[in-house]
């Protein structure tokens, strides 16, 4: 069935882009939002006042009943009965709307650049949010309602969870009830051994579940940023067990969680790493090529790889996957990205120098903070005025298993984004070698997600262009992380894919066609056909020069 681009950009909305937490935000770009909205109000007084007279005639309206605001459908806040049928309530919901639309037309009309406006509006959102009736006691009509039926003990629950995350959890609300998870038992719990351990990773080989396997094996290149066991969750979401089972050599990274101490980390003591990883690989399995598939920030470092071993005419990568990941972010790629400047940059270049990492539980509040609907008032709304537990959900544990970012890793990151070397190749030096993407000859699966709001699917898109071998683009239909867990078996699965690879997303977006299913069978199929020959599964893990040292999922996870 096809799908033209109009189509596939209404899905993509239905997920905001936002601001890469890596850089985030520094009090100045604060500051300088609040000065742009104080500023313009001082300079165009009359336009205040133009806003002040259409909030009070809206609520003329609505006090009257005229008023004709209501909720976006998919606005989960407002789905109680009380919010269309309590006078009272409807009007507390109306009188609020009115207020954001005005501040919104407030800043529209200030005319300001398009860094000022953005940061402008990323502010008031994040105050308009604040404000929503939902987010308290009575504004809640579903809390009360709970407190009565409960006889008051789900806002003594709610108390127990607001003491619980102030001591446990940096202040934020919980979003996932941890306790029924146990990493190596019902998660991380592919049968596989630790082979080699050097003091950034742990290189782990799974296990054989097939009689015979193919002769080149396959390398995943988690994220710094997170842990690798998204790739192994619940066994049926497991992308691990799944390619265990269609015949192949799986071998996986575990990065070391680094803390102060290993602040001096960058990119080029990453790619090292994989080098000596990706030696160990082919001395067990007694291939002369591996292939290698590296995920968000993970595939920023194997695009790193590929290029430095391009130029020292090292031929030991045979194919490459990327997931979920975007090689030259743009401004234009997000809603909120313009306020993305050099100003921004050097801070939090600074910020985490000064530290000597860029914190885990400081990435996820300011992600948090810039989704705040889905990732703060929802659980403050869930767990304090309902007084419930966070739901237990795999997903949502592993990405709250966060690690952190070596200081000098998140300085080369920062310079990528400033300088765009893969997307000008010949101009950046990286490990004695200029970055040049061009020269990668091997052949690539590239996967994006239609929803993805962290790496859109357009930016990760462009990374075709980039490269020299032959390529092939798919499109999930879903998000940054359900874009990877897309296991066979789910009736409402789907991608897109074209077999085409026009300049432009766009173009690519209007010929594509849907396809029912799972994109890994699709990935199986084009990865068996570069894998080599088949031949008997090894009998056991490791070799006499790398025998198994511990079981999977090793001791670099807990850490």
């Amino acid at each position: 069935m096809a799908k033209n681009n109009d189509d596939i950009s209404q899905e993509a909305a239905e997920t905001p882009n936002v601001l890469s937490p890596i850089v985030g935000i520094s009090r100045e770009d604060l500051l300088s939002a609040f000065g742009a909205i104080a500023g313009g109000a001082v300079r165009h007084p009359f336009t205040v006042m133009q806003h002040m007279g259409a909030f009070g005639r809206e609520v003329v309206d609505i006090v009257s009943g005229k008023s004709e605001l209501k909720p976006e459908h998919k606005d989960r806040r407002f789905v109680d009965k009380a919010w269309q049928q309590n006078p009272l309530y409807m009007r507390l919901m109306q009188g609020w709307m009115a207020m954001g639309s005005e501040v919104h037309g407030f800043i529209d009309a200030l005319e300001l650049d398009r860094v000022e406006q953005g940061r402008a509006k990323l502010v008031a959102d994040i105050f308009i949010d604040a404000l929503a009736p939902t987010n308290t006691i009575i504004g809640n009509p579903s809390a009360i309602k709970h407190a009565i039926d409960t006889g008051g003990m789900s806002l003594v629950n709610g108390v127990r969870n607001v003491l619980d995350d102030m001591r446990n959890n940096h202040g934020m609300p919980s979003q996932v009830d941890k306790k029924p998870f146990k990493v190596g038992e019902n998660v991380a719990c592919s049968e596989g051994a630790v082979v080699f351990r050097d003091e950034m990773l742990e290189l782990m080989q799974y296990s054989s579940t097939t009689d015979e396997v193919r002769a080149i094996p396959l390398l995943f290149v988690p994220p710094q940023i997170n842990k690798y066991y998204v790739l192994d969750l619940a066994p049926e979401k497991s992308i691990i067990r799944y390619l265990q089972s269609k015949g192949y050599q799986v071998f996986v990274v575990s990065w070391f969680n680094p803390t102060i101490e290993q602040s001096h980390w960058g990119l080029a003591d990453y790619v090292e790493a994989l080098i000596n990883a990706s030696s160990v690989v082919m001395s067990i399995t007694k291939s002369k090529s591996i292939n290698i598939s590296g995920g968000c920030s993970g595939g920023i470092t194997t695009a790193s790889l590929l290029s430095h071993l391009a130029a020292k005419k090292d031929t030991r990568i045979n194919s490459v996957t990327f997931w979920v990941c975007v090689l030259d972010p743009q401004p234009e790629d997000s809603d909120v990205g313009v306020m993305v400047t050099k100003r921004g940059i050097e801070m939090a270049r600074k910020r985490s120098a000064k530290k000597g990492i860029l914190s885990g539980s400081d990435l996820s509040r300011v992600f948090a903070w810039l989704r705040p609907n889905d990732l703060i008032w929802n659980y403050v709304v869930n767990n304090y005025l309902h007084g419930n537990q966070p739901p237990a959900f795999d997903v949502l544990f592993w990405n709250n298993d966060s690690t952190n970012l070596s200081a000098a890793l998140h300085s080369d990151y920062l310079a990528l984004y400033e300088d765009q070397p893969f997307a000008n190749p010949g101009t950046k030096e990286f490990m004695g070698e200029m970055l040049d993407l061009g020269n990668v000859t091997v052949d690539a699966f590239i996967v994006g997600g239609v929803t993805d709001h962290i790496t859109p699917w357009k930016a990760c898109y462009r990374t075709v262009g980039m490269l020299g071998g032959k390529k092939e683009f798919v499109l999930s239909n879903s998000g940054h992380i359900q874009a990877i867990l897309n296991p066979p078996g789910n009736p409402k699965a789907k991608f897109f894919a074209n077999e085409n690879l026009p300049e432009t997303a766009e173009e690519w977006a209007a010929t594509a066609h849907e396809v029912a299913g799972s994109w890994w069978d699709r990935w199986s199929d084009w990865l068996s056909t570069r894998s080599g020959e088949l031949k008997k599964a090894p009998a056991k893990l490791g070799s006499k020069k790398y025998p198994p040292m511990e079981a999977a999922p090793g001791t670099y996870i807990h850490g």
